[in-house]
């Protein structure tokens, strides 16, 4: 098979050897062929099932940003957007801005509403603020 040992060969028999050699060669190569395809072919099938993992994540995603704004528009009321991609929210008569960010976590705080009594309000602004640190 390397070409070594020939010498006692005739003309005839080194034919022989070399169509041998080639129909091994040929087999060699569709099996290769084969095995290569399968591969492509597998790497295709996990693609297009990665793909549409995707796709379906990246609906799951709009799906929560969409419920995430109308919580954020039941919780703190009419939504103003200005034109910098900054959303602001009326809460209590101050104004509330937040950037518009997706990689960002947004943290939502629930606070009772500000009561008459100031012992009661001064409860609940210590709570609001151990809560948010």
């Amino acid at each position: 098979m390397m070409g070594e040992e020939l010498s006692g060969l005739s003309v005839k028999d080194l034919q022989n050897l070399e169509s041998q050699l080639e129909m091994s060669l040929r087999g060699v190569h569709t099996k290769k062929d084969e095995l290569l395809l399968g591969e492509i072919q597998e790497l295709n099938r996990t693609g297009n099932l990665v793909q549409q993992e995707n796709l379906e994540l990246h609906k799951k995603v709009n799906l929560i940003r969409q419920e995430n704004l109308e919580l954020q528009k039941k919780l703190y009321g009419s939504r103003e957007v200005d034109g910098t991609n900054k959303s602001s929210f009326r809460t209590n008569g101050n104004i509330l801005n937040m950037e518009e960010d997706s990689n960002e976590p947004i943290c939502l705080q629930l606070c009772q509403p500000q009561q008459q009594d100031g012992e009661r309000a001064a409860r609940a602004s210590k709570f609001r603020q151990e809560t948010c640190s």
